[in-house]
Formats: structure tokens, C-alpha cells, sequence
């Protein structure tokens, strides 16, 4: 059962996570920095479903490795996945400064720039992930050499220290509280524009109903990050915390399912709430069925337009 759920949560990340890229290539209106941040957290959720479910498919048959091997398919998993919350902190920043310098804003935060923060964020995620390759692991806890068969499991290779002082406290907890504090201040000023009635302009209104209405649909896809991921998270720190604690398998195997659906919900959330890219899928999968082919479309570039998505 658990292995059909994995299978099924990977088909979905994959095909969903294309759509999402192909949708961004198709609609020129989507090629700014937002969705270029959207497309490398796409990126890192089509390989959660193309590397990280089928890598942890076969973790979960316990066979029997040497350690270092072990460890180098544990670390991939961690990689990849860290990439996902640094992804989401990318969005949370750059949606804070259209919000808080929409003038300087485009000056600042360029399509270049941007693709240089992504490769930041995911040589960060490598450099965190490859950590217990460097010495934090268990291959001394357990007096092992690095050519010992062992069986390849999680716990067997990482320790939970890392997994919940360096991965979970410093890498998950540390970026959340940022991107909350960031999605509050979004929200208090575009309120605040909001409710300057006798001020605004009519484009400035619709400028900012248009903003708030994006940062709902990515403080959403946020909000289900935490949902998916907090579970596993909480399995990790009761094992550090409670050696004596048993945690039943069925728990862990719900912890981990929850964890790579997260990957196969986002399509969805941009799907059913931005319009314009919902559009552009429809389009696509119309295409597809009647077998033509896809060419990018044109896009307004007022600054208005620019922001309906």
C-alpha cells in the first residue's frame, strides 16, 4: 500500500510540476521573477517525485548496502527537498519588495538577478544536504567502516541531531519564521493601500486587489508546506528527544506520504487560484488532445497587466 501511494504521489509531482514549467514557458505574461522562483521550487518538486519517492521507495525495502552508499542516496533526498522551503523563502522575499518599493522594484529585483538567487538557493540546499557526508552521521556511533554492509535505512546513516537542530531548527524553522513575519508585513501594507480610499487611483487599486490576491494564493501554498512537512518533522524530534519513545510505523510511513504530497499539491493551488495561469493550462491541454503544437503567447507589458496572474 505504502508503495502504491508513493508510485501514484510521484506520477502526479512529475506531470503536474511539467505543466507548471510548460505552462510558464507557453505564457510570456508569467515569465517575471515570481514565477521564476515558482518554476525552480517546480523544478525541485519534479525531482522529489522523479528521484526522492523512488529513492525512498527503495530505502524502504531495507536491503543491504555499504554505508557511504547509504548515506549518498540519504543525502540526495535532503538535498532536493531543502530546496523546496528555500524556493518558498525566494518568493516570500521577492513579493515583499514589490509590495514595499513597487518603484525601484523592477531596477532591483531583474530576471537575472533572480536566476542567480535560484542557483544560490540550490547550491545552499546541496551544501546542507551533503553535511553528514562530512562526519555528521552515524558511521562512528555505531563502529562501523565505511566498507560495512549495512541495512539502508534513514536512521541507520543520519543522525537525529542533524535532523533536528541543523535540518529542522536551523533549515525549516528559521526560513518559516521569516516567511511569515514577510507574508504579514505583505498583507498589513497592502491593506493599508487598500483602505486608502480617498488617495487612491483607480489603477493603483486595482494594482494592489490584484497583489493581495496573489500573495493569498502563495501564502497558501506555504501554509500547505507546513501541513504536509510538520508531521515527519515532529516524528524526528520525539525520536531524538524520547529515545524510548516507539513510533509505529504506520505513523512514519503517513509522516513521509504527507511530506512528498506536498510536492504533488502545488499544480493544483495555482490552478484553482491564479487565473491566467489556469488558462494557459486549459490551452495546453486542449492542444495536447487535438495533437498541435504549443507557441508561446504574447504578453501586455503595462505594469498592471504584468501583476494578473
Amino acid at each position: 500500500i505504502y508503495n502504491s501511494i508513493e508510485t501514484a504521489i510521484a506520477v502526479a509531482s512529475v506531470l503536474g510540476n511539467v505543466l507548471v514549467v510548460l505552462v510558464v514557458y507557453v505564457n510570456r505574461a508569467l515569465r517575471n521573477t515570481t514565477f521564476i522562483f515558482i518554476v525552480s521550487l517546480a523544478v525541485a518538486d519534479i525531482a522529489v517525485g522523479a528521484l526522492v519517492i523512488p529513492v525512498a521507495i527503495v530505502i524502504n525495502m531495507e536491503f543491504k548496502t555499504q554505508f557511504y552508499t547509504c548515506l549518498i542516496l540519504s543525502c540526495l533526498l535532503l538535498s532536493i527537498t531543502q530546496s523546496s522551503i528555500l524556493s518558498l523563502l525566494a518568493i516570500a522575499i521577492d513579493r515583499f519588495l514589490r509590495i514595499k518599493i513597487p518603484t525601484r522594484y523592477s531596477i532591483i529585483m531583474t530576471p537575472g538577478r533572480a536566476c542567480v538567487v535560484v542557483c544560490i538557493c540550490w547550491m545552499l540546499s546541496f551544501l546542507s544536504g551533503l553535511v553528514p557526508m562530512i562526519g555528521w552521521n552515524n558511521l562512528n556511533n555505531r563502529n562501523l567502516s565505511s566498507s560495512s554492509e549495512i541495512v539502508c535505512t534513514f536512521p541507520n546513516v543520519i543522525r537525529f541531531d542533524y535532523m533536528v537542530y541543523f535540518n529542522f531548527f536551523g533549515w525549516v524553522v528559521v526560513p518559516l519564521t521569516i516567511m511569515i513575519i514577510l507574508y504579514g508585513e505583505i498583507f498589513r501594507v497592502i491593506r493599508k493601500q487598500l483602505n486608502r480610499r480617498a488617495e487612491a487611483t483607480c489603477d493603483g487599486q486595482r494594482y494592489f486587489r490584484k497583489e493581495l490576491k496573489l500573495a493569498k494564493s502563495l501564502a497558501l501554498v506555504l501554509f500547505l508546506f507546513i501541513v504536509c512537512w510538520l508531521p515527519i518533522h515532529i516524528i524526528n524530534c520525539i525520536t531524538l528527544f524520547c529515545p524510548g519513545c516507539e513510533i509505529p510505523k504506520i505513523a512514519l510511513n503517513i509522516g513521509i506520504v504527507m511530506s512528498h504530497a506536498n510536492s504533488a499539491i502545488n499544480p493544483l493551488v495555482y490552478a484553482f487560484r491564479i487565473k491566467r495561469f489556469r488558462l494557459t493550462l486549459i490551452q495546453i491541454l486542449r492542444r495536447c488532445m487535438l495533437c498541435r503544437p504549443m507557441e508561446p503567447t504574447q504578453c501586455p507589458t503595462s505594469p498592471i497587466a504584468m501583476s494578473e496572474k
